[in-house]
């Protein structure tokens, strides 16, 4: 593994290993996570990766091979040292980055690939959702062996899944059934439908400034936003993108900034708010780009990965001088 610090971007490269998913540590600035897979995914084993970055560029702390594709990851927001991932074997991994050893738990109920796994941002609920390609959402608590409860209602692959950060026990879910769907775990069913695409839906997030508003990205290209109290159109629509949209994260620090990437290779920044949405396009890898991720901690910061083998932690322009 190599790592370089070109301009203002800290690359380490990871041979034989094909990112997924990057998510920077809710607790400690510089620390980042990325679920990699070997042969893109289809055959082999994963591989979670903990990084950390100093003033030389970016380092690996540590890392933890599983026996399948790792394809999603998410930090604890009650443990710094805890991770979770889900893998192709259809499980869920639970990992302590202070422990060289395998995982903590292994959680397999579901029945193929879980594609998207995310724990809970709200205070007094510790809780994961995952989503997987046998179309249900599976709820857990990390510290009971079984899943709480199982969500059924999408008619295909469901690709990701998010925690409300405003709202407890409120999750949106994203599907190749071309819909948005958001639930509640009290009464344990689907509160709102969303036919948001024509096309497969690969990503949502929530906005962390308004509970009410998510965006989708698709097949199709799009970027589209959706006001839960109306959900007959969306309130913004962002085209530019070539190729499927991967993955779209609302900034944590701008209300009507977000990001996407793309199997177009770029990483787009956008504002929602502005006539003319596209603030950059960041073009710095040569396969698709699948996990992306905004700095609770620094403002300006993005990490990235791709298919290319590597990982890129960066402050792109439109984040570092004033709007």
């Amino acid at each position: 593994m190599n790592a370089t610090h070109g301009g203002s971007v800290r690359t380490l490269r990871v041979p034989g290993r094909h990112g997924y998913a990057a998510e920077f540590s809710p607790y400690l600035p510089g620390r980042l996570a990325c679920a990699a897979a070997q042969h893109y995914g289809i055959a082999g084993c994963g591989t979670l990766l903990i990084l950390d970055q100093n003033e030389s560029g970016l380092r690996l702390f540590r890392s933890f091979d599983w026996n399948d594709g790792l394809f999603d990851v998410t930090w604890s927001e009650n443990n710094e040292h805890v991770l979770v991932t889900c893998s192709g074997d259809g499980s869920l991994q639970l990992w302590d980055t202070a422990k060289a050893a395998g995982p903590l738990q292994v959680y397999k109920e579901h029945s193929q690939e879980v594609y998207s796994v995310d724990w809970s941002q709200t205070r007094g609920e510790q809780l994961v959702v995952s989503g997987s390609w046998d179309q249900t959402v599976k709820l857990w608590d990390p510290t009971v062996g079984k899943s709480l409860c199982t969500f059924r209602g999408h008619e295909s692959v469901i690709y990701s899944t998010i925690w409300s950060p405003h709202i407890p026990g409120c999750f949106a879910s994203a599907s190749g059934d071309q819909t948005l769907r958001v639930w509640d775990v009290k009464s344990a069913g689907v509160r709102v439908v969303v036919p948001a695409h024509q096309a497969e839906i690969l990503s949502c997030d929530w906005c962390k400034y308004d509970e009410n508003l998510l965006v989708t990205g698709a097949v199709d290209c799009s970027l589209r936003g959706w006001d839960l109290r109306n959900v007959r159109q969306p309130v913004f629509e962002l085209l530019g993108h070539t190729y499927a949209i991967r993955r779209v994260k609302f900034s944590p620090f701008h209300a009507s900034v977000l990001a996407s990437c793309s199997y177009d290779f770029t990483v787009r920044f956008w504002d929602f708010s502005k006539p003319d949405p596209l603030l950059e396009i960041v073009d710095h890898h040569t396969e698709f780009t699948c996990g992306l991720d905004l700095s609770l901690h620094c403002p300006t910061q993005v990490a990235d990965c791709a298919w290319d083998e590597t990982i890129k932690i960066y402050d792109p322009l439109c984040l570092t001088v004033p709007a």
